[in-house]
């Protein structure tokens, strides 16, 4: 069986590049960490990662294993901390409401900064409002939102956070593979895999194909990133995502494109109401995920 052990180490072999480095990370010796690794490619019967690699390369079944990793620990982090809290303790709760599918890996760092400045709020990072979330945010039911597509209203203040790219994800033997950005006309008609979201809500179709009067092709939903990327090379589709989930692609032959020849690019805010009592956590919130963001951008650049 795999344990979350085996889990925290693939992330820690991700974030150090090395054995070493992720030894130390684990706070093990090299020696045990590689008899952890050995005992978890015996249970799946195959290699986690290509030996000798600089930097170190994940198999297409370690990285799968990765892609477990980086959903479920930061929601073990998140169910822990909540049972120690106190599941009802409001008071201390900043909820956080998010419309991107792909943050969820990248924010887990920003939530342990917070949580060290703040050790007695308790931060509920949700998706369960997903695109109601602004509304929810007005009534209450949330404290921040981190949305693409701001509402002008009263009550509701937004803070620019980073703009980020948007790239067309295709299988390296696509016809598209070799062009240097694509135009809503090359994708008249092609499968669209996404996330489990309304092809009316996808950037793609409304800043891309909507616009340009392009008629979208079948849209083929996909709950996890790894499962998304493993369908798009095997040419079932294609996809646009942000940046950051493209870097995730380890082991598969996949090239990302342009969107048009200045490429689409879409800004993130943070949203929070003017007039909460939580305004001041929101606002010291937002000001972390834009340094993360931020630096996150300049790393994939």
């Amino acid at each position: 069986m795999i344990e979350l052990r085996h889990l925290r180490t693939l992330v820690a072999l991700k974030e150090a590049g090395s054995l070493a480095g992720a030894a130390k990370k684990r706070f093990v010796t090299q020696s045990a960490l590689s008899h952890q690794i050995k005992e978890l490619e015996t249970r799946i019967n195959s290699s986690i990662f290509i030996r000798k690699s600089k930097p170190l390369s994940f198999t297409q079944e370690g990285a799968r294993l990765l892609n477990l990793a980086e959903e479920i620990l930061p929601k073990v982090v998140e169910t822990e901390y909540d049972l120690k809290q106190g599941l009802n303790d409001e008071l201390n709760r900043l909820g956080v409401g998010i419309e991107c599918h792909s943050c969820f890996r990248w924010l887990m760092p920003v939530m342990e900064q917070f949580r060290t400045v703040y050790p007695n709020v308790n931060l509920d990072l949700s998706s369960r409002h997903l695109f109601d979330s602004l509304n929810a945010l007005e009534i209450g039911d949330l404290d921040v939102v981190l949305t693409s597509d701001p509402v002008p209203g009263q009550s509701i203040a937004y803070q620019h956070l980073f703009d980020f790219e948007v790239k067309l994800v295709v299988a390296k033997d696509h016809p598209l593979a070799k062009l240097e950005y694509v135009t809503p006309k090359q994708l008249k008609k092609l499968a669209i895999i996404s996330y489990p979201v309304p092809l009316q809500r996808l950037d793609l179709y409304r800043h891309f194909l909507e616009p340009a009067g392009v008629e979208a092709g079948k849209q083929i939903s996909c709950d996890l990133t790894m499962m998304l990327l493993q369908r798009i090379a095997c040419k079932d589709g294609v996809a646009a995502l942000p940046t950051w989930s493209i870097s995730e692609s380890y082991g598969l032959n996949l090239t990302a494109l342009k969107l048009g020849p200045e490429g689409l690019k879409r800004p993130l805010f943070g949203a929070y109401r003017k007039d909460s009592s939580s305004a001041h956590l929101a606002q010291q919130w937002l000001k972390l995920v834009a340094k993360e963001g931020l630096a996150k951008q300049h790393k994939l650049n």
